[in-house]
C-alpha cells in the first residue's frame, strides 16, 4: 500500500510539474497575434450597401438581424483567393510575436477549416475549396511559431439555436456532443495546438470539464482560455480590451483589438493615423507584459484574405520597437513594486530591471523606492547610454538628460544589479506575530463562470514582516471546512506542503447567548448576473421556513440571482462562526464589507463553507448573494449552531533570510484550478520568532 502512495505521489508531482512549465512557456511569449476571418469578412460590416454601425462586424448577422438563409448564401461569395499562410506567419514574426491564434468558428458557426461534421464550411460550401486553418497550422510548425485555435461555444446555426444579444446562452446536450467532436477533430487533424481559445456560452460545470479534459487527453501540453467557464481554463482571460488595474498572480491574457468598435474587417473604419495607433498599442503591450501577462493582438483579414495595409504596417512598425527592447520584454516576470508608476511600466527578469517612462516628470527624476541591492549600471536600453544614478537609503534616483528622445512614446531604461535585488514595500508588519486575511496582500486572479459572470478572485495571501529574527514557528488555525486542505507556506523564498489536519481544537471565546438572530428576508429572484454589488433594495419577503442547518428549496430561473438578509443583533464586539450553504456562485457581505466571493471550479462537488462573522455590538446584517446558472430553483442553507472551535496545527520553524525584510506567501498547494478563489478567509497564523 505505502509503494502505491509513493507511486501516486510521484506521478502528481509530475504533472504538476509539466503543468508548470507549459505555463511557464506560455507566459514568456508575452506577445501573440489574432486573427478574426470568416464568412463575416467578406461583408466588412456592410449589408444590402448600409454600413452596420451597431456591435462587432464579426457579429454583423446578428446586428443586421440577417435571415439565416440569406446570410448562409454569402458562403457562395466567398473567395479570399489572396489569403497567404506564409505571409501572415511572416508578418507575426516581424512583428514579435510569439504564437498566431486562428477563429476555427465564430458566433455564426461558420468553420474557417474542413470539418466533417457540417457542410456550413470553408471547402465545402464555398468556390475557395481550400482549408486555411490547414495551411496556417502547416506554415507555423515551417516557420516555428506556435500555432493556437479560437473556438465558439455557441453556433447560431446549430439546429435549434437562436441568436441572443449576449451570447452567453446555455449549450444544449445535442450542441455540447457537436463541439465535443469537433474540438477533437481540431486537435487530431492540425497538428500541435499551444492553446484552445473558447469563447463566450454557459456551459454547465460538467460540459466544461468534458471539453477541459478532452483538451488535455489529446494534447497535454496545450492551454486552455478561461472562457470555456466554470473555472476550468489554464489561463485567465480579460473582457475584451480590458487592462487589469491589479497585479495578476496566475497566467492571464489581454485579447485587443486594433479598434474597439469591431474584432474582424470593416470597410469603412476610420483608422486614423499609422503612427498614433503604433504608439497606442506598444503602450497596451507594455502595460499588459508590466502587470505578468500576455497581449494578443487581433488583426481582421478582407474577404480576399489579404491583410489590411493599416494593420501590416502598424505591426511592422511595432516590430521594430520591439527588436530594440526584446530583452525587457521577452521571458520577463511582472514589475517587482506590485504598483504602477505614475510615469510608466517595469519588468525585471535576473539581476535586471527594466523601466519603460512613457509620461517623464518634469524634473525628468526617476524614483524607485524601497529597492535593496547594489546597482551595478544603470544605462539607455537603446544604446547603452549611462545615466546618473543616486541612492538615498532604500530609494533610487534616476536623472534622465533633456537629450534623451522617446522612441514611440517612450525611453526604455535598464538597471543592472549586482547580486540581485529585493524590493521591500513600503509598508512592512513590524514585528507583526499575528497574520489573517485583514492585514494580508491579496494576491489576485480572474475567475469566470462565463464571459459575463466573471469577477477578481483571490487565489493567494501575501505578508510582508520588518523583524529582525533568525527564524519563525508559525502555528496554522484553521475552521472544520478547511480539514484536509493542502496548502504551500513559503517563507522567505522556502517552501513547504501543509496538510490541515490534527489540529489541536481551541474554543472560541464567542458568547453564543449574546447573539440573537432576528427576521429572515428574501430579495429576488432577480434577471441579473452576478456582480458585486452589496445593497439591496426594498423590504423583500420574509422567509418563515428556515431552519438552522436544513435546506430550503428557493424557486429561481438560469443566471438569476437572488439576496438572503438576516438580520444579528449582539450584546458585544466579537466573532461567530457560521455555517453556509452553496450555489454555482455566492458572496457573503457583512455590514456592507464583502467578506468572500466565489465560484466553483466545474464538476467539483460544492460543499458547505465556514464563515467567520466579526459582528459589532448592536444591529448586524448578513448578505449572502446566490446565483443560479441552470435548473429552476437553488437550495439555501445557514447554521449558526455549528461548533464556535479553530483548529491549530504547530509547524516546524522557518530559517529567515539575513536582514529586517522577510516575506510569508500561502496558497493551495495543488489547486483544481489557478484562478478559483482559494477561499481560506479563516485561516490564520500566529507567528513566533526566535
Amino acid at each position: 500500500m505505502m509503494k502505491f502512495v509513493v507511486v501516486v505521489l510521484l506521478l502528481l508531482g509530475q504533472v504538476a510539474c509539466t503543468q508548470e512549465q507549459k505555463e511557464l512557456s506560455w507566459g514568456e511569449r508575452k506577445y501573440s497575434m489574432f486573427i478574426h476571418f470568416g464568412l463575416y469578412s467578406e461583408l466588412g460590416g456592410v449589408w444590402k450597401g448600409e454600413e452596420v454601425r451597431n456591435g462587432y462586424s464579426e457579429q454583423i448577422q446578428s446586428f443586421a438581424k440577417i435571415p439565416r438563409e440569406e446570410y448562409m448564401a454569402v458562403a457562395k461569395e466567398f473567395n479570399p483567393e489572396r489569403w497567404d499562410a506564409a505571409e501572415v506567419v511572416s508578418l507575426a514574426k516581424a512583428a514579435g510575436m510569439k504564437s498566431i491564434v486562428f477563429t476555427s468558428k465564430h458566433h455564426d458557426g461558420f468553420c474557417m477549416y474542413h470539418t466533417k461534421y457540417t457542410d456550413y464550411n470553408v471547402v465545402d460550401a464555398t468556390p475557395f475549396k481550400r482549408d486555411p486553418m490547414k495551411e496556417l497550422a502547416d506554415e507555423c510548425a515551417k516557420q516555428g511559431m506556435n500555432f493556437g485555435v479560437y473556438f465558439s461555444l455557441i453556433d447560431w446555426n446549430f439546429p435549434g439555436n437562436i441568436i441572443t444579444p449576449h451570447n452567453a446562452d446555455a449549450v444544449s446536450a445535442e450542441h455540447h456532443r457537436y463541439n465535443m467532436k469537433q474540438v477533437e477533430e481540431i486537435l487530431t487533424n492540425y497538428g500541435p495546438v499551444s492553446e484552445l481559445w473558447f469563447d463566450m456560452g454557459s456551459l454547465s460545470g460538467e460540459q466544461s470539464k468534458e471539453l477541459y479534459d478532452l483538451v488535455h487527453r489529446l494534447q497535454p501540453q496545450c492551454m486552455v482560455s478561461g472562457r470555456l467557464g466554470n473555472d476550468r481554463g489554464d489561463f485567465a482571460v480579460m473582457a475584451d480590451n480590458v487592462y487589469p488595474d491589479y497585479e495578476i498572480g496566475t497566467p492571464w491574457q489581454t485579447a485587443a483589438s486594433f479598434f474597439k468598435e469591431t474584432w474582424s474587417y470593416r470597410s469603412w473604419q476610420d483608422r486614423g493615423d499609422e503612427t498614433v495607433k503604433v504608439d497606442e498599442k506598444l503602450r497596451d503591450l507594455m502595460r499588459v507584459v508590466s502587470a505578468g501577462g500576455n497581449f494578443l493582438l487581433n488583426i481582421g483579414p478582407k474577404g480576399d484574405g489579404s491583410i489590411v495595409d493599416f494593420e501590416k504596417n502598424v505591426l511592422l512598425e511595432m516590430g521594430k520597437w520591439i527588436d530594440r527592447y526584446a530583452e525587457g520584454i521577452y521571458a520577463t516576470q511582472a514589475n517587482p513594486f506590485g504598483h504602477r508608476m505614475s510615469w510608466g511600466d517595469i519588468t525585471c527578469k535576473g539581476n535586471n530591471i527594466y523601466l519603460f517612462v512613457w509620461d517623464m516628470p518634469a524634473n525628468r527624476e526617476l524614483l524607485l523606492p524601497g529597492l535593496q541591492g547594489e546597482l551595478k549600471a544603470c544605462s539607455l536600453l537603446a544604446d547603452g547610454r549611462d545615466l546618473s544614478s543616486s541612492r538615498d537609503g532604500l530609494t533610487v534616483k534616476l536623472t534622465v538628460p533633456e537629450n534623451v528622445k522617446v522612441d514611440h512614446g517612450m525611453i526604455v531604461i535598464k538597471l543592472e544589479f549586482a547580486n540581485g535585488f529585493q524590493v521591500i514595500p513600503d509598508q512592512l508588519l513590524e514585528r507583526e506575530t499575528n497574520l489573517s486575511f485583514d492585514n494580508t496582500h491579496p494576491v489576485f486572479a480572474y475567475s469566470s463562470m462565463d464571459y459575463y459572470s466573471s469577477f477578481k478572485s483571490i487565489v493567494g495571501f501575501h505578508w510582508y514582516l520588518g523583524v529582525e529574527a533568525n527564524a519563525v514557528q508559525p502555528v496554522l488555525y484553521y475552521t472544520a471546512d478547511n480539514a484536509g486542505e493542502v496548502i504551500r507556506l513559503t517563507v522567505d523564498g522556502n517552501g513547504r506542503d501543509v496538510k490541515l489536519e490534527n489540529g489541536k481544537a481551541c474554543p472560541l471565546t464567542t458568547d453564543v447567548k449574546a447573539v440573537k438572530w432576528g427576521e429572515t428576508r428574501l430579495f429576488g429572484p432577480y434577471e441579473d448576473l452576478f456582480r458585486e454589488d452589496t445593497q439591496v433594495e426594498g423590504e423583500g419577503e420574509v422567509m418563515k421556513d428556515i431552519e438552522w442547518g436544513k435546506k430550503v428549496t428557493i424557486p429561481v430561473g438560469n443566471k438569476n440571482i437572488i439576496h438572503v438578509a438576516h438580520e444579528i443583533t449582539s450584546d458585544k464586539e466579537q466573532n461567530v462562526l457560521v455555517e453556509l450553504g452553496v450555489a454555482d456562485g455566492f458572496r457573503v457581505t457583512l455590514n456592507d464589507s464583502v467578506l468572500l466571493t466565489r465560484s466553483y471550479v466545474g464538476g467539483i462537488a460544492k460543499k458547505p463553507i465556514i464563515v467567520k462573522l466579526h459582528l459589532k455590538e448592536g444591529k448586524n446584517q448578513l448578505l449572502v448573494t446566490l446565483y443560479n446558472r441552470y435548473g429552476k430553483s437553488l437550495e439555501y442553507m445557514i447554521n449558526p449552531e455549528v461548533e464556535q472551535v479553530e483548529y491549530a496545527l504547530e509547524l516546524p520553524e522557518f530559517v529567515l533570510r539575513q536582514g529586517n525584510a522577510h516575506d510569508v506567501q500561502l496558497r493551495l498547494a495543488q489547486p483544481v484550478n489557478r484562478n478559483s478563489d482559494i477561499g481560506l478567509r479563516n485561516l490564520r497564523m500566529e507567528l513566533n520568532y526566535r
